[in-house]
């Protein structure tokens, strides 16, 4: 009886695809569950402070996550290659959505994110009504931006579970067949 060998491209896709489930339930929770609750605790002051510090907390789970799935990807492509009939290679498609993730999450912690914290600080020392409602006015319509540039990314995440879902269903079918 030989010494059973370990498939490091099912323990990577398994990898893979928690921290997807992670990156996309966790917007979801957020969305459904947090905000909801925050806001209905809250004043608007301290729910938008509490807030931002777990957008801050999602968007670095999301570079770490972005870490450990372009770390399996480089393993995966050069342990199987970027053939798309082998089972755990890496596809172009995965690397276009990895990097339109990195793109996305880099644009919303690095640039839009300090930009939107900065009005949001603004809109809450303001002391005229005037100035808060300008303020709240530039706040909210950059962060409208950033809440779309969230949905684009869980969308991005999402695409990238089906696809290797899909994959796996697909070359197992065919394989079985």
């Amino acid at each position: 009886m030989g010494k059973k060998r370990v498939n490091w491209g099912t323990i990577g896709f398994f990898v893979e695809m928690c921290a997807l489930t992670l990156w996309v339930g966790g917007l979801i929770v957020i969305i459904a569950v947090v905000i909801p609750a925050v806001f209905n605790s809250f004043g608007m002051e301290p729910a938008g402070r509490f807030l931002r510090r777990v957008f801050d907390g999602y968007g670095y789970l999301n570079l770490g996550i972005l870490c450990v799935l372009s770390l399996v990807a480089c393993v995966r492509a050069r342990t199987y290659g970027q053939d798309s009939t082998v089972l755990f290679s890496v596809t172009t498609s995965e690397w276009w959505l990895l990097g339109g993730m990195l793109l996305v999450t880099v644009s919303i912690l690095g640039i839009l994110g300090p930009q939107a914290v900065a009005l949001q600080e603004e809109a809450f020392e303001a002391i005229s009504k005037e100035q808060k409602e300008l303020a709240y006015s530039q706040f909210f319509r950059l962060h409208m931006i950033v809440r779309a540039l969230h949905l684009v990314n869980v969308g991005l995440a999402f695409s990238l579970f089906i696809l290797k879902l899909r994959k796996i269903l697909v070359l197992r079918l065919a394989n079985a067949s």
